[in-house]
């Protein structure tokens, strides 16, 4: 197997270990989400490429050149829209918060 092929796959492990690691640590949904898809995608085009190195075919090589070119089209368009609809979703959920009526009959204390 060629060396190149065996760092390109085993970077792209490593990668992928990482994007879960960040998944299962980062504090909010958006973090999240941009470990996941950020890292997956990078991991996912080096590990297709290393294979693209090992394959003898170019029946697979362009299978695999196909499958790239559709990672990098979808996934960070579509990180994107989750983000946005996150992002509004809060926006909503704070609007919500800040129009509740005041359920305390209390009067404030004067000063």
């Amino acid at each position: 197997m060629n060396a190149l092929a065996v760092l390109l796959i085993l970077s792209a492990a490593v990668l992928l270990v990482i994007a879960a690691w960040g998944v299962i640590k980062l504090p909010d949904a958006l973090a999240r989400q941009h470990a996941a898809t950020k890292a997956g995608t990078l991991a996912l085009a080096l590990l297709c490429v290393g294979a693209m190195l090992v394959m003898p075919e170019w029946e697979w090589v362009r299978r695999l050149l196909l499958i790239v070119v559709f990672l990098l089209v979808t996934l960070p368009v579509a990180s994107h829209l989750l983000a946005r609809a996150a992002v509004r979703e809060s926006v909503a959920h704070q609007r919500s918060i800040d129009a509740a009526p005041v359920l305390s009959t209390r009067e404030p204390p004067s000063l």
